[in-house]
């Protein structure tokens, strides 16, 4: 009698094997006598070649209350945006641009710099300071110099008072219903 032992399946995997049409194509794009070696020296030599991004900025958050700014901090001239607003639309009050750039005031930076931020939550004074403190992050990772001087300001710390939670048989956080006494 003749038995049949089960076979096992070798454990290498084989490579999924590309799409015939997709072989084709790549194969008719590279020249007729092109090899890997070929390539890789074209490719790296076009790389050198690239232009180079200008646009480095500093990315820093800015928090107050429930605001939340996004700052991308730029070298050189340039718009300043919120919003993908110019800065002077959003900010319609001279308090609130007052508020926003005080770390460029303090530090003298303002002509050096521009930014461009993205901000969230809250009302518009909340996003003034949020906005404050976000450009004070940025500018302190420039230089330590500058980090001192805004410290020395109180712009670097975050204030965290925000509105307290209700609670259960008050009518706010801490206001109790009136009392009669009758």
């Amino acid at each position: 009698m003749v038995t049949k032992t089960p076979t096992t399946k070798s454990t290498t995997a084989k490579a999924p094997k590309k799409p015939k049409a997709i072989k084709k194509k790549v194969e008719a794009s590279l020249p007729p006598a092109a090899s890997e070696k070929d390539i890789k020296p074209v490719e790296a030599e076009a790389k050198a070649h690239a232009p180079k991004i200008s646009a480095r900025y500093i990315f820093a958050t800015g928090r107050r209350k429930t605001s939340v700014a996004n700052v991308r901090l730029f070298e050189g001239h340039g718009k300043l945006l919120v919003n993908k607003k110019p800065f002077e639309t959003y900010f319609s009050y001279g308090f609130y641009r007052e508020t926003a750039l005080k770390p460029f005031d303090v530090t003298g930076l303002a002509k050096n710099h521009h930014f461009t931020a993205q901000i969230n939550g809250g009302g518009i004074h909340s996003q003034a300071q949020a906005l404050s403190h976000g450009l004070a992050t940025a500018l302190s990772k420039s230089s330590d110099e500058v980090r001192k001087v805004l410290k020395k300001n109180g712009l670097l710390t975050r204030d965290d008072r925000k509105k307290e939670r209700k609670k259960p048989g008050l009518k706010r956080a801490r206001r109790a219903p009136q009392w009669a006494k009758r």
